[in-house]
């Protein structure tokens, strides 16, 4: 496995893959690497034949500066792990490497930007967008595999790609979960054992809601779980919402056309933890 800071070095390694008509897959990251990140590794290993990720703390996502500093940063670690996993290129940049100048851009991804995480987290997918388009545009992919945890942001993505015209087929990867069910994030790292367990309240709830909301309405149903989520020790709900998966818009009452997905995001002590789950109408 190859690791590459410079671009210029990144672009020369994948210029010489596409010589040998290799098909270049590539998973971002921002590190602290668990079991989903590498199972998007080895999607990406099934589906192209010459698999790149990146490790980058991206700054210009991040709302909090204490946030952006307490985000773990287990570099040696996630080499090791991707190495394991088959990846073929590690790309490692500086904030200099990505920005070296501020990044001025303002993308406008409308209704997609304004609920849930955009509502609460302003400026964040603004910040998404600027690093994942310099990275698209570093590494030169012909397919990117996300996550479904990070489920509004692949919206996103998906609304950038579109903007730019960006020649890359993006591909969501169901969410890895922990034995109790909480979806593996990076963030899991700053859990106590105690705080673990209360989180794994939040798939819990989210399971509860797909199996038993054809027996509600809908705004029946979000109460009974806001219910949930604020009579369960240690956890403080942000947002639970019903929306419809390719707009975002929050529905009012059942469809019979549209795909529902079901997000929550919750602080488990100082920790902001996020989820979603598919109803099946």
């Amino acid at each position: 496995m190859l690791v590459v800071t410079a671009i210029a070095d990144l672009q020369s390694v994948i210029k010489n893959a596409r010589l040998t008509h290799q098909k270049i897959g590539f998973v971002p990251t921002m590190g602290a690497l668990h079991q989903g990140h590498l199972s998007l590794i080895k999607q990406a290993k099934a589906q192209t034949s010459f698999v790149v990720a990146s490790i980058f703390v991206n700054p210009t996502q991040f709302n909090e500066a204490e946030d952006f500093k307490l985000y773990p940063r287990t570099l040696d670690v996630d080499l090791k792990m991707l190495d394991e996993s088959g990846c073929d290129l590690v790309f490692t940049p500086t904030v200099e490497d990505i920005y070296p100048s501020k990044d001025l851009r303002k993308f406008d991804f409308g209704l997609l930007e304004q609920v849930m995480e955009g509502l609460h987290r302003p400026g964040h997918f603004n910040g998404v967008a600027q690093v994942v388009s310099k990275l698209f545009d570093a590494v030169q992919a012909d397919v990117a595999f996300f996550g479904q945890k990070d489920f509004q942001q692949f919206a996103i993505i998906k609304a950038m790609v579109k903007q730019l015209n960006i020649p890359i087929h993006l591909v969501a990867c169901p969410i890895v979960r922990e034995p109790s069910g909480l979806a593996m994030s990076s963030r899991n790292q700053r859990l106590s054992k105690l705080q673990k367990e209360q989180a794994s309240a939040i798939y819990k709830h989210l399971t509860w809601a797909k199996t038993n909301f054809k027996q509600y309405s809908l705004s029946e149903l979000k109460n009974e779980v806001e219910k949930c989520f604020f009579s369960s020790e240690g956890l403080e709900l942000e947002y639970f919402e019903i929306v419809d998966e390719n707009t975002l818009i929050e529905l009012n009452s059942w469809p019979v056309d549209v795909k529902i997905v079901a997000c929550v995001a919750v602080f488990c002590g100082k920790v902001r933890l996020i989820d979603n789950i598919v109803f099946n109408l």
